[in-house]
């Protein structure tokens, strides 16, 4: 079959069609216009109209266009060139600000210092003795930057930080009051101390006759093991099986309490739950109890919102932020001193001011951590003793025992409640009642593991 020809179509140069002919069953493409159209090393071109259009600034037709100059890695002056065509600003804008301390905002100062040379960078640009309107934009940029200002990406990050010092010193501070309140929440006494107790019983009585067996505390960090110690049939824990019985005697509580608001003597409330026996079964009692004790339990990460607050807490971060800052301080001075020797501008005294607000409130701060972190000692060791000088572990790590082990405990009221719903209360007459001596026991495994002869004190003074 004879190959088929596309008809000649005229254009106009710039935009004729980008195959001439197939010769053979091939295609053959004009290899200049593709270059031109998508950009691929055009060449140099003699027709005066193209040079026109690709160096429109430079006189003659037939001259080319001069190439600029990079001093530095062709990458990084890349990168530097995309940084400062994001900024919102201008070059002396920028050069102004940085003489007088201010005028730029975060945005660009954190921008600037993605730009920030390396001295040997800094040193070759500023060596160049060429013609400066052939360096490339980055190099153009931080020639005319470092010129004006030798100083200028020190003073960038100075201005940055005293752009977030505020919000870096609010953070610091409300976490000294977060660790604060959460020790006060902890030498409360409330519901959790029962619960504390009531494990610890629970804990002693299986560990009868042991070395483990008369404790007089235990560590925290066994509070995220009592899901894992279960029953000898394995239908419930001991952590289920601890909150249910505080639930119950806390729901107890409130129907003696109500008893005892509506007038009657003891008396009459013990004559009260013993008609209560003919009239309503022990199970209907035992839910009443249940649901009146589970809000109250239910109630407890509530009341220990700082202490879950402070869990949240990065330790290594609270303690170096301090220093860091008073780091950061230290440098800015011997920088405003260098400044100060030649300079004659606003950036001087600008941070003079900013400075010493700084060393005022970092001294109060400082005071105030110490004085902090002294409460959290005393409230950890009133828990654990010796467990402040566990080299393992930090101070702040029991606000995250308690933590992990309140919202084990919000979700077993809520299984709590779930299986007091599914009851069914609707048998009529009361069910059998089992002798003590007939009644299956609730049986545990070992608690050995979990817990060791430890001192711990009564009084509130030790706080």
């Amino acid at each position: 079959m004879k190959p088929f020809h596309w008809d000649k179509v005229n254009t106009d140069a710039d935009h004729s069609v980008v195959w001439n002919e197939i010769v053979d069953g091939s295609l053959r493409f004009d290899d200049e216009l593709i270059e031109n159209l998508f950009g691929y090393n055009a060449t140099k071109r003699n027709d005066s109209k193209e040079a026109k259009y690709l160096s429109p600034k430079l006189g003659s037709s037939s001259s080319t266009p001069s190439a600029q100059i990079s001093i530095l890695d062709p990458r990084k002056s890349q990168n530097i060139a995309i940084v400062l065509k994001s900024l919102a600003t201008s070059r002396k804008e920028i050069i102004d600000a940085l003489s007088e301390g201010r005028g730029l905002n975060g945005d660009i100062l954190e921008k600037l210092t993605k730009v920030s040379p390396t001295v040997e960078e800094a040193s070759k640009v500023l060596q160049y003795n060429g013609n400066i309107t052939k360096l490339s934009d980055a190099e153009s940029f931080l020639y005319h930057v470092l010129t004006a200002v030798p100083t200028a990406f020190n003073r960038i990050n100075a201005m940055l930080f005293r752009s977030n010092y505020d919000p870096e010193i609010l953070h610091l501070k409300e976490s000294l009051q977060t660790l604060e309140l959460g020790c006060k929440e902890l030498r409360a006494r409330g519901i959790f101390l029962k619960l504390l107790e009531a494990i610890l019983k629970a804990g002693n009585r299986m560990n009868a006759g042991t070395a483990r067996g008369n404790a007089k505390g235990f560590n925290l960090s066994a509070l995220r093991k009592l899901s894992y110690v279960k029953s000898t049939d394995g239908k419930t824990t001991l952590l289920h099986f601890v909150v249910e019985q505080v639930v119950r005697a806390e729901g107890k509580r409130c129907v003696i309490n109500m008893n005892s608001k509506l007038g009657r003597n003891s008396s009459q409330s013990s004559r009260s739950d013993q008609d209560s026996d003919t009239m309503i079964s022990k199970e209907e009692r035992d839910k009443q109890y249940l649901m009146l004790g589970l809000p109250i339990l239910g109630g407890l990460s509530t009341e220990f919102s700082n202490v879950k607050k402070a869990a949240a807490i990065d330790y290594d971060s609270f303690i170096s932020t301090g220093p860091n800052l008073s780091g950061r301080v230290s440098e800015i001075k011997e920088l405003v001193t260098r400044c100060g020797a030649s300079g004659r501008d606003g950036f001087v005294k600008e941070m003079k001011e900013f400075l010493e607000e700084c060393d005022e409130e970092l001294k109060v701060v400082r005071e105030e951590q110490t004085r902090v972190m002294s409460l959290v000692k005393k409230t950890t060791d009133f828990y654990q003793i010796g467990a402040s000088k566990d080299k393992g572990g930090h101070l702040l790590q029991i606000f995250g025992f308690v933590k992990d082990f309140l919202d084990m405990v919000d979700q077993v009221c809520v299984d709590i409640t779930r299986k007091v719903q599914k009851k069914n209360v609707k048998n009529v007459g009361p069910s059998p009642r089992m002798s003590p001596s007939t009644r299956n026991p609730l049986m545990f495994q070992s608690m050995q593991t979990y817990f060791k002869p430890e001192n711990s004190s009564d009084s509130e003074d030790d706080f």
